[in-house]
């Protein structure tokens, strides 16, 4: 069993028809898929707001880096430009967590090691797995009680969204 949790986010353009596009291309192997979430973008800040979800998806005939590859290939579709790290984008697929794998490999760090800190991804995680582990750091509902209420309150459920 290969199962994998992905973060989505897009700021630019259709932002919400970039995230319904990554799921679409995730139906085959999609177990779950988070309410949206708008969030202020995290990193460099004077760019559009984020639209925000995660999905668990599970396959076994997909790796670590098979998940990669899938999340560049949603990308690609999307037309995403890199032009600068942390800067807009049409579409952002990230590779959260792949089983209990662990990765220092520059090109597929796991888990994310941005994770702890995001309540952009751990609220959504948490909405749909309540009992989510971050592999090497702890559970995702005490790393989210460690982060300030600011952190938290600028995750915004975008309710008449659905994926």
């Amino acid at each position: 069993m290969s199962r994998a949790v992905l973060s989505l986010g897009s700021n630019l353009g259709d932002r919400y028809g970039y995230l319904r596009l990554a799921v679409d291309g995730l139906r085959d192997v999609l177990v779950a898929v988070s309410s949206v979430y708008e969030t202020a973008p995290w990193g460099v800040t004077d760019q559009p707001d984020f639209l925000n979800a995660v999905c668990v998806v599970d396959d076994p005939g997909r790796d670590h880096w098979a998940w990669l590859r899938t999340a560049q290939e949603l990308e690609r579709r999307a037309e995403r430009v890199r032009e600068r790290r942390w800067g807009p984008r049409t579409l952002d697929v990230d590779v959260v967590t792949v089983d209990d794998v662990r990765s220092d490999h520059p090109e597929l760090l796991l888990p994310h090691p941005g994770t702890p800190e995001r309540a952009t991804v751990l609220i959504p995680w948490l909405e749909i797995d309540p009992d989510a582990v971050v592999p090497g750091r702890g559970r995702a509902d005490a790393l989210l009680a460690a982060l300030g209420e600011d952190e938290r309150a600028g995750v915004r459920r975008r309710s008449e969204l659905t994926l």
